[in-house]
């Protein structure tokens, strides 16, 4: 599916409560696991679940929680960090990673989450295409940020330290990992350096202040 076509679906649902948009056994999956609120939205769209590095053919769909504004009220997830470990410490050029190619071109959908998620609804996406001139100063932005990431990962491994947060102007990488059924974490391990550079897995976010900067100046 392209990403113009995920549009004009979603812009018919857009301010509608979601128990007009999704069943009960949805909601209750909603009421269990907050995070499934973008794979039960792609689904509803009619898009196919995948393990592409893309939801879309030409494109990503980020949900997000907002305020009436838009404004993001949490950061916003983008990817693990364990499969692409070693390009961010060989500083892989950014236009040719696969972090860029997932947010070079993406449609972002506010959610206004109010007490029960029947009542949750869907607010006037933002899609942000980083190729447009209009974006060109958003675009250095993110640039600097992944190339400072790069730079301080392989200062901390050099140092024999374990990876820890490291935050950027519209970019950040923190812990995003869960114990399996041993008890156990996800370690990231590194070919370059022939080790485990991190006890748990880590993910690039972007910052509470990207959205709301897109809105005000864009």
């Amino acid at each position: 599916m392209k990403l113009k076509t995920a549009k004009e679906k979603i812009k018919k649902i857009t301010n509608v409560k979601f128990k007009k948009i999704f069943s009960e056994s949805d909601l209750k999956k909603i009421n269990k696991n907050k995070g499934i609120i973008g794979q039960l939205l792609e689904q509803k769209i009619g898009l196919k679940l995948s393990n592409t590095n893309r939801d879309f053919e030409n494109g990503e769909l980020k949900t997000y929680k907002s305020d009436k504004n838009r404004y993001q009220e949490e950061t916003i997830c983008i990817t693990q960090i364990s499969s692409i470990i070693d390009e961010l410490i060989k500083n892989k050029k950014f236009k040719k990673t696969k972090l860029y190619e997932k947010i070079k071109n993406v449609l972002f959908v506010p959610i206004l989450k109010e007490e029960n998620p029947k009542e949750w609804v869907l607010l006037k996406y933002i899609h942000i295409k980083l190729s447009k001139s209009k974006y060109k100063s958003i675009y250095k932005i993110l640039k600097e940020d992944y190339n400072y990431i790069c730079k301080k990962l392989n200062e901390m491994i050099n140092k024999d330290e374990k990876i820890h947060s490291i935050s950027g102007q519209y970019l950040e990488i923190r812990t995003k990992d869960t114990k399996n059924k041993s008890g156990n974490y996800h370690p990231i391990s590194s070919n370059k350096y022939n080790k485990i550079v991190s006890d748990k897995n880590y993910a690039f976010y972007f910052t509470k202040n990207f959205i709301k900067d897109i809105i005000n100046n864009y």
